[in-house]
Order: C-alpha cells, then structure tokens, then sequence
C-alpha cells in the first residue's frame, strides 16, 4: 500500500473520523480544534507537528510515529503509546489531559510534561530519565521499575514513587512531595 504524503498543511477544526488518515505521513504539519477521537491512525506518521486543543482520545495508535511532535491543550485520554512506533518518539506536552494513558517500556529520555493531568496514567519500565513534570497532577500513576533518574518533580503533585522500585539518582522532588515518596512505609508526617 502505498503512503499519502502530506507536508506543510494546517489543518483546522476536522473531525478525521470522517476522513482516516490511516497510512498518511504527515511532515510539519499543525492541527488546530480537529478530533481524533477513537479514529484507526494505525501506520500514520507525525512528524515535526503540532496538536493544539484537539481530541486524540482513545485514538488506535498502532505503529503510529511521533517524531518531534507537540501537543497543546490536548486530550489524550486512554493512549496506548507503547503500541506506537518507537523510532526517533519525541514528544512535549503542555496543558493536556493524559488520563489513562500508558507508556509502558518506553524510552523518553528528556520529555517535557507541562500543567498536566496525568491520572492513573502507567509509566512502567519507562526510561524518563532527564525529564521534566512541571506543574502536573500524577493521582494514582504507577512508576515501577522506571528510570527516573534526573526527573524534576518539584512542581508536580499527588505522585507516590517507590523508591525501591525505581531509579531515582539525582531526581529533584519539593519537600511537599516527600510524602509521596514515603507513602509505601506507612509514616505518620506531621
């Protein structure tokens, strides 16, 4: 099958569910108000691209490429990321909800997540190391056996890492997040 190339595009308030790109290679292209909600992107490829306040929830993901992309303002609900692509994934995220989402053995070495919701989100066996969670809400997100080295949390909330289970060499962490820290001993902080 051969490939859709689409380069230099901007792309405003579509809901591709009407359109599957499935397949498509899309290069430097920007994506404003479009939804992707539930659409098959099974093969399609990002690359340098911008999503700005658009739907990608519970999206198929399947051998999709992301390379250098960014995401504004996002719903990313429900991704399973570590069913994509993994040659040359580079991702930002700011503003974006990522609720649900997994990253399972992925490497992500220096991904900047900004003001986001990253609830019950699955970080296992990911390599983040170097990263950033600036201002991001992590309730019930599960880091086991992840590397976290380098990490800054300092502005991030509501994070409970085992430190036993996880690389954490030179991870940057706020006193306010110790706690989420110690939570697996049962201490009493006051």
């Amino acid at each position: 099958m051969e490939k859709t190339l689409v380069a230099d595009e901007e792309f405003n308030a579509i809901d591709f569910a009407a359109r599957t790109p499935k397949g498509t290679d899309f290069e430097n292209c920007q994506f404003r108000n479009c939804s992707f909600s539930g659409v098959n992107l099974t093969d399609t490829s990002f690359t340098e691209c911008e999503f700005e306040a658009c739907d990608l929830s519970t999206a198929k993901i399947t051998n999709t490429a992301f390379k250098d992309v960014s995401f504004y303002g996002c719903k990313l609900l429900g991704l399973k990321f570590e069913s994509c692509n993994k040659f040359l994934m580079e991702f930002r995220f700011e503003g974006c909800q990522l609720d649900y989402s997994t990253f399972y053995q992925l490497k992500l070495p220096k991904t900047d997540f900004k003001n986001c919701s990253l609830k019950e989100a699955d970080f296992t066996e990911t390599d983040f190391s170097g990263s950033n969670f600036i201002n991001c809400d992590l309730s019930g997100a599960v880091f086991e056996n992840s590397n976290l080295a380098k990490v800054d949390f300092r502005t991030s909330e509501n994070y409970e890492i085992d430190l036993e289970k996880n690389r954490v060499g030179k991870a940057r962490f706020s006193q306010d997040g110790l706690r989420g820290l110690l939570s697996q001993y049962d201490l009493i902080i006051d």
